[in-house]
């Protein structure tokens, strides 16, 4: 069996090849519920989305999003299957977080949370909008999250906001939904957004784009993403 960084070398080389333009390496011991409990660490990876068509969505999801959205999804997807299969060959259990879907929706939550995942793996921190926000994208990606029990060399985790009094998300939100709560490890979810207005206000005007899925205001009215926009 391969060494965690012999391996660690192998996925990175996968994830850069696979166009992922930031990734790192987490230790979730204790993060982990029901049948994932044997999952000790994760891969996280994040994809770069089109700055023009995010910063687009301060008037509302568009047709160009939803098909980013959709593309985006498959390639995730795709990345993390291929990222898996080389943890399982290497001898390691693994599993690839799906891109977007709510195994439990009565609490609209999947089985692991992607920006989890990701805060642990030093991609980035919380936002107001319960977005992840990294220095060089902003909130302006999409990310995926493959879980295993290799113990993989980690990266130092993400362990405050860097949002400041920053509440441009918070006075977009068409919703009414950002409680304008500064992020530190462990806070709940909804002690930063009430889920089930956001969830019923994108239902409620915006079903054409997946299925009330996709809205996006808050992402881009964050300042981290619309900086991209002054380097295209």
């Amino acid at each position: 069996m391969n060494q965690p960084s012999q391996i660690s070398a192998q996925l990175e080389a996968i994830l850069e090849r696979g166009g992922a333009a930031l990734w790192g390496f987490a230790d979730i011991e204790g993060l982990t519920r029901r049948h994932l409990t044997e999952y000790s660490h994760a891969v996280s990876f994040a994809l770069a989305m089109d700055p023009a068509i995010m910063a687009s969505l301060i008037d509302g999801p568009n047709e160009p999003y939803a098909e980013l959205y959709a593309a985006a999804n498959v390639r995730i997807n795709a990345l993390s299957a291929e990222v898996e299969a080389a943890l399982i060959g290497a001898g390691h259990a693994a599993w690839a977080v799906p891109a977007s879907i709510r195994s439990d929706p009565g609490n609209i939550r999947g089985d692991f949370p992607h920006k989890t995942a990701a805060t642990r793996a030093g991609l980035g921190w919380i936002g107001q909008h319960a977005q992840l926000v990294t220095f060089s994208l902003g909130p302006w990606l999409r990310l995926g999250t493959v879980l295993t029990d290799c113990l993989l060399p980690v990266d130092s985790p993400v362990e405050r906001s860097f949002c400041g009094k920053c509440d441009a998300c918070v006075e977009a939100c068409p919703a009414g939904a950002l409680h304008g709560s500064e992020w530190t490890p462990g806070l709940e979810r909804e002690k930063i957004f009430a889920p089930a207005v956001c969830d019923e206000w994108k239902k409620t005007h915006y079903m054409a784009f997946h299925g009330g899925h996709n809205c996006g205001i808050c992402t881009a009215a964050c300042p981290f993403g619309q900086k991209l926009l002054k380097n295209m």
